[in-house]
């Protein structure tokens, strides 16, 4: 039986966490924490233990290796069109254009300023 969802926490890889911080904060609006753990640079995603979903945390590192290979984690927002439009003014790419998920919304994915695959979900 299951009793929590499986997801609790991600890491982004980075290179440059000063750009990375910059590049999430003008597209989102996030306000990041700085902490060092475990010997590493982090730059923490905001997070609210009172509501439903996980976080996490944009990650430098030398086994933190940006690429657009592996997992894809889908950030909400309520307009892709005009998030995809700050990810292309801040210097990022479309990787993956506007598509509807037939009744489950839209999905769209970009390249961060790392060379990071990044999805994004709306209704």
């Amino acid at each position: 039986m299951l009793l929590n969802n499986p997801v609790r926490y991600f890491e982004i890889p980075v290179t440059d966490l000063d750009r990375a911080t910059a590049f999430y904060q003008a597209i989102f609006g996030f306000e990041f924490e700085r902490a060092l753990i475990d010997g590493h640079d982090m730059a923490l995603f905001p997070s609210n233990d009172q509501v439903a979903g996980i976080t996490g945390a944009l990650v430098k590192g030398d086994s933190y290796i940006p690429s657009k290979a592996g997992a894809r984690l889908y950030f909400h927002t309520e307009d892709i069109d005009a998030t995809l439009a700050k990810v292309l003014s801040l210097g990022g790419k479309t990787l993956y254009p506007k598509t509807s998920i037939c009744g489950f919304g839209w999905v769209a994915e970009f390249e961060d300023s790392e060379g990071n695959c990044i999805a994004l979900h709306t209704e």
